[in-house]
């Protein structure tokens, strides 16, 4: 890969990860909700998470996808009613005392990195690293060097989202301003589903 290349696939990374879509609303209001140290768990199952489906989608998985498009049919509208269900869960964590409780649990590891293989946008920037930067050359390596770099920008990218959440939870002790907010983070996921009403036409 050439060094032209590796920066403007940063640059790709680096504007894919840091712009607003399902990962980045959910991270703003787990960091509202649970502070930084309870989203670390998120954060890095969302990087690591990503990373392995960018290694499975360059070892062929979208080569899969081409042979039976039902099968990502499936998925993307899997993910669709996953989001929902998320934005709603969202919408109900308003209460005053949902940030400290034990029964209030932000994602884990486990859940925020299975979550990218629903996610929407994480298909859109994976396949775009995979077809327009990644060298037939090398292809293997330069698969594996892709997945690594974008896990490597991705996860500060995304940490400052949660930061940005936890910087907000001293403007919204109150209990109706914490409701507001989280009913717009929900809605801002709901919002994120456009692409996929478009591109399929359901609307």
């Amino acid at each position: 890969m050439t060094a032209e290349l590796l920066l403007a696939f940063v640059a790709f990374a680096l504007v894919t990860s840091i712009t607003p879509g399902p990962n980045n609303m959910m991270l703003l209001a787990s960091g509202v909700n649970f502070g930084i140290r309870r989203s670390l768990p998120h954060m890095l199952g969302i990087s690591l998470g990503f990373m392995v489906l960018v290694i499975a989608v360059g070892m062929g998985l979208g080569q899969v996808f081409e042979r039976l498009p039902l099968l990502h049919d499936v998925l993307r509208y899997a993910g669709a009613a996953y989001l929902l269900y998320l934005a709603w869960k969202i919408a109900q964590s308003g209460a005053p005392q949902g940030r400290d409780t034990p029964n209030a649990k932000p994602f884990t590891f486990l859940q925020a990195a299975a979550f990218q293989w629903v996610n929407p946008k994480a298909w859109i920037m994976a396949i775009g690293a995979i077809t327009t930067y990644t060298p037939h050359e090398g292809f293997f390596t330069n698969v594996l060097l892709i997945a690594a770099l974008f896990a490597l920008v991705n996860c500060p990218s995304v940490g400052l989202w949660t930061v940005a959440g936890s910087l907000l939870r001293k403007w919204l002790d109150n209990p109706r301003a914490l409701r507001a907010f989280n009913i717009g983070m929900a809605l801002l996921l709901v919002a994120s589903l456009y692409p996929i009403v478009i591109d399929t036409g359901l609307f």
